[in-house]
């Protein structure tokens, strides 16, 4: 992680998503005081986790500690509440890191006037498991190695891209941000489909689960091969696949009820926003 370790970092917030990137930092090598962590309800996983790392857990802050990167991780309406906490770590060169769904750079600037290099970052819930794909965006302000500093932060959990423009992290909230859920429940229909057809639910669950597993394993595996490629292998003319294609690739079959639902994602997401 560079000079990862030299630096004094601040996490706000270490639900879900906070706590996949304390684990992933952690499983960089970083350890003890340079990480603050304010979280009120600190999970039992997130104290063993402190307590082998030497990462300072608080309930609140107890002092004003400057920090070069302050990561907010918190519910999007509890960001009112948690001016104060940043405000314990934030100093005019620091970086702060949101990762709240629909607040802009625009909000979070107004809440914290005292620093203007503000990155936003939307990952997804692989996170957790080390694979996930986060968007990123950077104000203006944001130097050359406060980027670095965040690509560090973030890389021991996902892939990272930068956006170039703050609407775009929208658009990628409907792609990589709920993609996750389109995949599940593609996995809950090909089950139910294969109890309609006779089989029993636990092994139509698992008969889902794994071909999902298998097929995204496929694509992480050979990135130089295309989806439409993978697929194409799979389908031989005249066969099973292509009878079930048939049905999946008609002009209002998968494709447009997917380009519905990623529409109405992003117009949510937008909402959001404000």
């Amino acid at each position: 992680m560079g000079r990862l370790h030299e630096r004094r970092l601040a996490l706000i917030g270490a639900g879900n998503m906070g706590f996949a990137l304390l684990e992933g930092w952690a499983g960089q090598g970083l350890q003890g005081d340079a990480v603050t962590i304010i979280e009120p309800n600190p999970s039992t996983q997130l104290i063993a986790l402190c307590q082998n790392t030497g990462f300072e857990l608080y309930a609140e802050p107890k002092a004003c500690i400057p920090s070069d990167a302050v990561v907010l991780a918190i519910k999007p309406q509890m960001l009112d509440e948690s001016v104060n906490a940043a405000g314990y770590f934030l100093h005019s060169g620091a970086l702060l890191i949101s990762i709240l769904a629909g607040k802009s750079i625009k909000d979070l600037s107004a809440r914290f006037p005292q620093i203007s290099s503000v990155v936003r970052a939307m990952p997804n819930t692989p996170a957790a498991v080390g694979r996930g794909m986060t968007g990123i965006y950077a104000s203006d302000a944001t130097s050359a190695k406060q980027r670095d500093l965040t690509e560090s932060l973030l890389k021991p959990i996902s892939q990272v891209e930068w956006l170039s423009e703050e609407k775009q992290i929208d658009m990628l909230t409907a792609i990589s941000g709920s993609g996750p859920a389109y995949v599940f429940y593609l996995v809950e229909t090909l089950a139910s489909a294969g109890v309609k057809l006779g089989l029993s639910a636990a092994l139509s669950q698992k008969l889902a689960r794994a071909t999902i597993e298998g097929a995204g394993e496929l694509l992480h595996q050979m990135p130089d091969v295309t989806a439409e490629d993978l697929r194409k292998r799979v389908t031989s003319p005249g066969g099973t696949t292509a009878a079930a294609l048939a049905i999946l690739m008609k002009d209002d079959g998968l494709a447009a009820i997917l380009e519905q639902a990623v529409e109405a994602a992003r117009h949510r997401a937008e909402e959001l926003a404000g």
